[in-house]
């Protein structure tokens, strides 16, 4: 048996890549063990979105069934007779299209308010330094710690005393601006590489122009994180919209949620109809920014 050295391994190789040949890279192939961890995995990947998708899935077909056949005791995981009927009574006995324009508008007004305020102020406690910025910035941080309940009061006789109860404006300015997302952008932003924004510094940028055309392309990633996160939280907000809204034709779609089920409190048909529409805007967001949701909460260091 002959040995081979490290020389003439080397010169095998300097002799191949002479001839003009490239030695084929093997790939080994899984084993059988891996290859069955592999498919263990997936199989609880699937069943677990199956877990948490079944109550959707269960909802639509609630809301597509008629009633006569929601009060039978057989288990049908397709409705038999498909109706829009539920549909129809949702909107014909409340103004669910009002509450859902008013849902949409507060919603979209609090996430471009609120997402301006959370990157303007998560630059300035990245990369802006002044006096008692980290004091400010765990101040902000320790109000994570206060309960919604606990500022309710307060912020009640501050809406009333300026004159916005009963208007949009009491439940949209109170959410102008949140210490996660501000700690969320400034994790973000903190890892943008200072040499770049000293470079454009030194081109002649102001700081408004490095924010608007030097860090905000880079947080495409944190954008959509922020802008999902403060929709959704707006969107299912129910607490303070009730307590800060008073008209019927101001109200929002969970305070309307719960005039229907005190009004339709055995249609489960028309409840869940209800609750269909007002998830479908919940999906079609995250569809729509789940590229980058993932990538965002990476890059901000949350694990």
């Amino acid at each position: 048996m002959t040995l081979s050295t490290p020389v003439d391994q080397a010169g095998a190789a300097a002799a191949g890549s002479a001839t003009g040949g490239t030695a084929p890279i093997r790939r080994r192939k899984p084993s059988t063990a891996q290859r069955r961890g592999k498919a263990l995995r997936v199989a609880l990947a699937i069943m677990s979105c199956g877990i948490l998708l079944f109550p959707l899935y269960w909802m639509v077909v609630v809301a597509f069934s008629p009633r006569t056949e929601l009060l039978t005791r057989e288990l049908r995981l397709w409705p038999q007779d498909f109706t829009l009927a539920n549909f129809d009574t949702v909107f014909t006995t409340f103004p669910v299209a009002t509450w859902f324009g008013n849902s949409i508008a507060i919603a979209i007004v609090v996430t471009a308010i609120t997402v301006a305020v959370n990157l303007m102020s998560g630059y300035a406690f990245a990369h802006l330094k002044f006096p008692g910025s980290n004091l400010m910035f765990l101040l902000a941080l320790s109000t994570l710690m206060l309960p919604v309940q606990v500022i309710m009061v307060s912020q009640f006789r501050l809406v009333t005393g300026l004159g916005l109860y009963g208007t949009y404006w009491a439940v949209i300015l109170p959410s102008a601006a949140t210490a996660f997302g501000i700690f969320l952008a400034r994790q973000f932003i903190i890892g943008i590489p200072r040499e770049i924004i000293e470079a454009a510094k030194m081109d002649g940028a102001g700081g408004i122009r490095v924010f608007a055309q030097i860090v905000l392309p880079l947080c495409k990633p944190l954008i959509a994180v922020l802008v999902l996160l403060t929709f959704l939280s707006t969107w299912n907000d129910f607490a303070w919209p009730l307590i800060a809204l008073k008209e019927s034709e101001l109200f929002t779609l969970p305070i309307g949620m719960l005039f229907l089920q005190g009004a339709f409190g055995s249609d489960y048909g028309a409840i869940m109809a209800f609750a269909l529409l007002s998830v479908l805007p919940m999906i079609v967001l995250f569809l729509a920014f789940q590229r980058y949701f993932v990538q965002g909460f990476a890059r901000s260091g949350i694990r």
